[in-house]
């Protein structure tokens, strides 16, 4: 797996996760939906994603 497909499905994993979370537990949690967007939006905008940095150092290849 790349850098690229694990912080996809790591996005939309938290997006799910969050929503599910909104719907069973409580409104307070669509925040974290809000965060996991805002995080996409300005990676997309600066380059610089947190999730990528982490699956790096875990040892996950660059896309080819």
């Amino acid at each position: 797996m790349t850098v690229q497909r694990a912080v996809t499905a790591f996005a939309g994993f938290m997006v799910l996760l969050s929503l599910a979370l909104t719907w069973w537990v409580s409104p307070h949690f669509v925040w974290l939906t809000v965060f996991v967007g805002a995080n996409l939006l300005q990676s997309a905008f600066t380059g610089i994603c947190p999730a990528a940095s982490i699956f790096r150092a875990l040892g996950l290849k660059g896309a080819v």
